[in-house]
């Protein structure tokens, strides 16, 4: 009797969260895919769309991405996808609410300092996507090229490089989109489809 007195209910377990990095991925994909078809220069309009797709997609559910992963103690994609997402979210005040005007030197100076301040910061989770997987390492690696070249292209004014940069990001939104691909079907199929060739095994998911 004393002992069943002492005993203390047990909570019950926590949902498991559902893997949030396909959803996270596909938001920068899209968004990223929308801008750099107006820097490459193939739909210049694309770039009023991508504003909008920065508060919404690329923006608020790619946030909503991260703060997912930190429920499931995944560092690295809390940290990606929490920092794109404020990136994206930053873009759209910058053109909405501070009306910066593409082709004025004042222009030229706020992105390429906002560029080069991505690129660097894109470079060490680069670093760190060593240990996630190859499909993930290549998102990291092309994004990384596409904020150097959009960085000297602002600060040069020079629309050839951000012309390329535009294409390379492109590139990037590919991969990011495989990424995600291969993570949701995988997940549907609950077997591997899609390769992602992970470089390190598998974090601790909390429960």
């Amino acid at each position: 009797m004393t002992a069943s007195l002492t005993e203390r209910p047990v909570p019950p377990a926590a949902p498991l969260v559902a893997d949030p990095a396909p959803l996270g991925l596909a938001a920068f994909a899209l968004t990223t895919f929308i801008l750099s078809l107006a820097n490459a220069n193939v739909y210049p309009s694309a770039a009023g769309a991508a504003v909008y797709a920065a508060i919404a997609y690329g923006g608020t559910v790619q946030l909503l991405a991260g703060m997912w992963e930190f429920r499931r103690n995944n560092t690295f994609g809390a940290t990606a996808f929490a920092s794109y997402g404020g990136f994206w979210i930053t873009v759209f005040f910058i053109v909405q609410v501070g009306h910066a005007v593409p082709g004025t030197p004042a222009t030229a100076t706020l992105f390429g300092t906002f560029f080069l301040a991505w690129a660097i910061f894109t470079a060490y989770m680069t670093i760190a996507a060593l240990r996630v997987s190859g499909a993930v390492l290549l998102v990291f690696v092309l994004l990384t090229i596409t904020y150097v070249l959009l960085t000297i292209g602002a600060f040069h004014g020079n629309t050839s490089v951000t012309h390329a940069g535009g294409w390379v990001g492109v590139a990037t939104a590919a991969a990011a989109w495989y990424a995600s691909f291969a993570g949701v079907t995988n997940s549907t199929f609950n077997r591997t489809i899609l390769p992602t060739l992970p470089l390190t095994p598998s974090l601790p998911t909390a429960r």
